[in-house]
């Protein structure tokens, strides 16, 4: 089966340039994580949904695309807004291709549950960095529930064969892990009975949000979460706030820099995702929210950042799942506090687009800085950071933290492998030189 590759594959380079301060007022593109399933449960509701603020990303593309591929009639996006036709529960239609989703592992995983109870067979595949990301953590779970999965030794391509029906279950994460339990919610609309997921520590809920939004039922007791199936998707208006996720490097890079004094826009601040907030104001970072209201069902603020000294600190594990896309950039944080900054209980990082913990390791050695990978995290002395050339490993949020230690740095860093900065933050490049970096972006 034929499928077009959504992601780039052209090699991009960063060269930064020392030194400077970042100042301002922006807004950070839309949220990555709503921005997915405003599209997949916009295509399972009855009716028209309308999302502004949609993120023009190619993760979030690519999971537009499939369900267009899936018979959904999709208007846009066009200036972060996009119109699903929703053709309700049992509408979807079997692609005439594979599902090709790029870079992107929450479109994989969630998706994994969304089609487990689809009555047609489906094939998932994805880029290099994809095709080498575990995702037994979901058809482990998934084949409890009846699902019949083929993957390549646990890892993409996936193909899922059509089922009479799946089968509710309970389940208790191994791992705090938001794709994790929203897969197994997702697949639990199609299940008989009550399907119910505890987690070991809080993860984001947007999942839980939108579906209450769209009118289906969520039961929350204490940390598990739990629905019936059976039910139907009502459609909404769902306005995507700025992703805290991407608003993260000019956090840090405010609170490195000093003289800078920077706000972010509109930032999503659910209480799931604000570990990196908490953090930095531990670490001692000047961070004010003003502006806080509820948009959608989704706390928003814009937040204040200007500089103060950072002083380093053990991080508090019940903080890691809130912060789990924010630890490389909140790594150079610690590259540049005072003292030491130790992280455990963060062993997902391992898992995500890169082994984020070895590659932020690798790059902050590189670059002067003593930092010591533990099985699940790191211990990060803090000091000088020097000059030199690292390795993304195509990793976006690896790409966009080193581009921010340039702020600190002795000389200019190269950073390898940065096509992928486009999945989550399309513009970074110009937005970053515009509040006051110094990055150059070039082919090859």
């Amino acid at each position: 089966m034929e499928s077009t590759d959504v992601s780039s594959e052209a090699s991009k380079k960063y060269i930064v340039h020392p030194g400077g301060k970042v100042t301002g007022k922006v807004r950070v593109p839309g949220d990555k994580s709503i921005s997915h399933r405003s599209i997949m449960l916009g295509s399972l509701a009855e009716g028209t949904t309308e999302v502004t603020g949609f993120l023009e990303g190619e993760d979030a593309l690519a999971t537009l695309a499939v369900f267009r591929g899936m018979g959904v009639d999709i208007i846009g996006p066009d200036k972060g807004k996009v119109t699903i036709y929703g053709v309700g529960m049992h509408g979807l239609k079997a692609p005439t291709s594979s599902l090709n989703l790029g870079n992107s592992g929450t479109s994989m995983r969630l998706l994994s549950g969304l089609l487990a109870g689809q009555g047609f067979d489906v094939t998932m595949t994805g880029d290099k960095s994809l095709s080498s990301r575990p995702m037994k953590r979901v058809t482990d779970p998934l084949a409890l529930m009846g699902a019949k999965i083929d993957t390549t030794d646990g890892k993409p391509p996936l193909t899922l064969h059509k089922t009479s029906s799946l089968k509710a279950i309970h389940y208790d994460l191994p791992m705090a892990s938001a794709q994790v339990k929203s897969c197994l919610l997702l697949a639990g609309l199609y299940a008989e009975g009550k399907t119910s997921v505890t987690e070991p520590a809080p993860t984001r809920d947007h999942t839980e949000r939108m579906l209450e939004g769209m009118g289906y039922q969520v039961e929350k007791e204490g940390s598990t979460v739990s629905l019936v199936g059976g039910g139907k998707l009502t459609a909404t208006n769902i306005d995507v706030p700025a992703d805290i996720s991407s608003a993260t490097f000019f956090m840090v890079a405010a609170a490195i820099a000093p003289g800078s004094d920077i706000t972010l826009e509109h930032v999503g601040v659910n209480p799931t995702r604000i570990g990196v907030i908490n953090i930095l104001q531990e670490m001692g970072a000047n961070i004010t929210l003003t502006n806080e209201k509820v948009t959608g069902g989704e706390p928003v603020a814009d937040i204040r950042i200007q500089y103060a000294p950072l002083k380093g600190i053990r991080i508090p594990e019940d903080q890691v799942p809130l912060a789990i896309d924010e630890f490389p950039a909140l790594f150079i944080a610690a590259a540049c506090a005072e003292g030491q900054t130790v992280l455990t209980g963060a062993e997902e990082l391992r898992v995500k687009e890169s082994d984020r913990i070895q590659v932020m390791a690798d790059g902050l050695t590189t670059l002067g800085i003593d930092a010591k990978p533990t099985e699940d995290g790191i211990v990060i002395n803090g000091g000088v950071i020097g000059s030199g050339e690292v390795d993304s490993h195509s990793d976006h949020r690896i790409a966009m933290s080193f581009a921010i230690a340039g702020l600190q740095a002795g000389g200019s860093i190269q950073i390898n492998d940065c096509a992928n900065v486009a999945t989550s933050f399309p513009g970074f490049v110009d937005l970053a030189n515009k509040v006051g970096l110094q990055i150059e972006e070039i082919d090859g």
